[in-house]
């Protein structure tokens, strides 16, 4: 067994070349590598956080040594960054490892034959001599030199952080936003990271101004409490915060005994924060928008349209060959003479049909419509349905991630006469919005969506709030039609929304598409969920365990979480397939993964499901659909695994089998709404893996969680003056 070195400290720094990452945890919060402290010294285990840490680079890890009887002698990291090597092969390995921009395997390699170990010093010192190497000119030479110089800045920077339990991959990003201005920012105000950069918390930003001096009661700590406490509420839902709400917990993350209420007046003072008399706190940004929001309804609802032709649904059934029934009839006459319509209902009353009906009516009388939806997926569903071309509602607004502005606005709105947009309940305010700056006077806007599932990821409430207003012309379908009916699907998630227990086909049912397989064990469960997609549903149903089935279940962590059964699945599914590392996490070609953010630039979008299918230079390939993308560095932060995935990330979504597992272990997620979310994803197929107690604790729980929205209090006030 291998011993630390003699002499050496529990908590210590050890250097050396990172040889190879064995592990690596999906969320980046653990790693297993091999470190080879000297060319003539084994390699030694190092087990911790190693976010941002490439293979081969030469690395200082703070932590302490250990002795485990099943693995000998580890070192656990606590924090590492990377540092500068001394050997050609670690010169090699630092220049080839994309940190310095312009030089790759081939340059790096072509460098160092010629300049050996002082490669670093001339590329720093004598950038004139790089063009003795073949393919560097005089111009790159002191390009070279300036990427060489800003990677030595960023080193230092990440030095400067880590030394305050900074990450590597969140002092990247604080680097990224500052640049060499990075340190003489965060010492001259260390709160402006907890609003300025993503993943940046109040926690981080207090961490650093204490041990830089700032006292306990300082202005700039209570304010960055309070600020933070808003975005956080942002952060859960909320548009606003009660004061009551916001002070509490603003005086926890403080610490006991500072007194907040002089300079939460301050901050109203200075308009970062807008009250409302019934003590509502909101961010300035949030209450612009609510209140634009409500005057924007209100403008829409003052225009007049006269009914369409009356033989339009008429000349809808005769071309369909459908018959609407009289309640879609009257849906259809409700929505194209309103100029702001809203349509719900759940699986199986026919809001399809309806949004077919007034389509046809729109275009028979002359009017261009246009269809949307928030996901790339739910707009693929749409288009489907309705046989016209849909967009995502970035797409069709045009957004342009440089400025983070939409391109259709008031002075550019959409030319339409009708804009169909559905999935509503996943529209936040801030893209409510967008929406309504975009769509004219003139024009009819209907939103479609299903007000009984989750609410928007983001802030707000819209959907709900709208109609709570009590103002928007609306019609709610529940009435289930002869053919949905026949589905268990589709007559489970009625019966959970009115808190009755599913009822499972029969297990000899030719015709069955739910079941029920029950486990009281959130362990146990991750097994029955592997053997179900790998083996019993492929072989029942000839449906395909990666481009078919899709696993659910509530929350991230615990054994029933996402990350546990992606790891169990991604073993199950694609043990053999070559692995990249990135920020601690492993994919392999072959790993199904999901974008979790909108990227425009590679026209791939929040939710959209794919293949890795290589290994590229620096990074993957992955196919979505017939689109093949490209990733490396930064991008790869927007993958995740998705062999399973959060409910909350399947919204607008729809696959041919949902596995959707019901545990104790989800707590407070055990919501009848997520559940009926859960099950109504499911097209062909349902199998629910489920504890009894928390199946019928999801069933019973109809408190949703409250958020905090004055959207609909606005519009039945009637305050709507932006």
């Amino acid at each position: 067994m291998m011993s630390p070195p003699a002499g050496a400290p529990n908590d210590t720094t050890v250097d050396g070349v990172l040889e190879r990452i064995v592990f690596a945890a999906e969320d980046g919060s653990y790693s297993v590598a091999r470190l080879r402290r000297t060319p003539e010294e084994p390699s030694v285990a190092v087990v911790g956080q190693l976010t941002g840490l490439r293979e081969g680079e030469s690395v200082r890890l703070f932590g302490r040594w250990s002795e485990s009887p099943k693995h000998g002698t580890q070192f656990r990291v606590e924090v590492g960054y990377p540092v500068l090597p001394h050997t050609t092969d670690g010169i090699k390995a630092y220049l080839s490892s994309g940190r310095i921009q312009g030089i790759g395997g081939g340059m790096a390699e072509r460098l160092v034959t010629r300049f050996g170990a002082d490669t670093l010093r001339v590329i720093e010192h004598e950038p004139e001599r790089l063009s003795e190497v073949q393919g560097i000119g005089p111009g790159r030479c002191r390009q070279l030199q300036a990427a060489f110089v800003e990677g030595q800045s960023q080193r230092e920077t990440l030095i400067f952080l880590a030394s305050y339990e900074v990450s590597p991959g969140l002092a990247v990003r604080i680097w990224k936003q500052y640049g060499p201005a990075t340190i003489g920012r965060v010492r001259d105000n260390p709160y402006r990271l907890s609003e300025e950069v993503r993943g940046v918390g109040f926690i981080i930003a207090d961490r650093i101004a204490r041990s830089l001096g700032t006292l306990p009661d300082a202005p700039a700590r209570i304010g960055a409490a309070i600020i933070h406490t808003a975005h956080e509420g942002a952060d859960d839902g909320h548009v606003y915060l009660p004061r009551e709400r916001l002070v509490a917990r603003a005086m926890e993350l403080l610490g006991g005994g500072i007194a907040v209420m002089p300079t939460l007046t301050v901050l109203i003072e200075e308009g970062r924060l807008v009250e409302e008399p019934a003590d509502a706190l909101y961010l300035r940004w949030q209450y612009a928008a609510e209140v634009e929001a409500a005057a924007r309804v209100a403008d829409l609802l003052k225009v007049p349209f006269p009914p369409l032709r009356p033989q339009s649904s008429e000349a809808f059934e005769a071309q369909t060959g459908l018959c609407l029934a009289e309640t879609q009839r009257e849906a259809v006459a409700a929505a194209v003479r309103s100029s702001l319509f809203v349509l719900t209902g759940g699986p199986g009353t026919g809001k399809t049909t309806i949004v077919r009906a007034i389509v046809h009516t729109v275009e028979a009388s002359g009017g261009k419509v246009l269809l949307a939806a928030p996901t790339g997926r739910a707009a693929r569903r749409l288009g489907e349905a309705t046989g016209k071309t849909a967009k995502t509602l970035h797409r069709l607004l045009e957004f342009s991630p440089q400025d983070n502005t939409f391109l259709r606005n008031a002075e550019t709105p959409l030319e339409c006469a009708c804009l169909v947009v559905d999935e509503a309940s996943m529209i936040d305010l801030t893209l409510f919005v967008a929406l309504l700056r975009a769509v004219s006077l003139g024009a009819r806007l209907i939103i479609v969506g299903d007000a009984d599932q989750l609410p928007s990821v983001g802030a707000g409430n819209v959907l709900a709030d709208l109609l709570g207003s009590g103002l928007v012309p609306h019609v709610r379908l529940t009435e289930i039609f002869r053919q949905a009916r026949e589905s268990r699907i589709v007559t489970n998630a009625h019966r959970i929304l009115s808190g009755q227990a599913p009822e499972p086909n029969a297990a000899d049912d030719t015709g069955a598409d739910f079941f029920m397989v029950r486990s009281e064990d959130p362990g146990r469960a991750a097994e029955l969920v592997v053997q179900l997609v790998t083996e019993r549903i492929p072989q029942r149903f000839g449906l395909r365990s990666l481009e078919d089935i899709q696993v659910l279940t509530p929350r991230r962590k615990g054994e029933s979480g996402t990350e546990r059964l992606n790891e169990r699945l991604q073993a199950a599914l694609n043990p053999g397939g070559e692995a990249i590392i990135r920020g601690g996490r492993m994919f392999r070609v072959g790993d199904k993964v999901m974008q979790i953010r909108n990227d425009y630039e590679k026209e791939v979008f929040n939710g959209d499901i794919g293949l890795i299918i290589a290994r590229g230079q620096k990074g993957l390939v992955a196919r979505f659909d017939e689109r093949v993308v490209e990733y490396e560095g930064e991008d790869l932060d927007a993958l995740v695994l998705s062999y399973a995935c959060t409910v909350h990330k399947s919204q607008g979504s729809e696959y041919p089998a949902v596995v959707v597992v019901v545990q104790a272990e989800h707590g407070i997620m055990l919501q009848r709404n997520l559940l009926y979310t859960a099950i109504t994803r499911g097209k062909r197929l349902v199998v629910l893996v489920s504890e009894g107690r928390a199946l019928s604790r999801a069933v019973r729980n109809d408190r949703r969680q409250a958020r905090y929205t004055g959207l609909a209090r606005r519009l039945a006030a009637g305050e709507c003056s932006p």
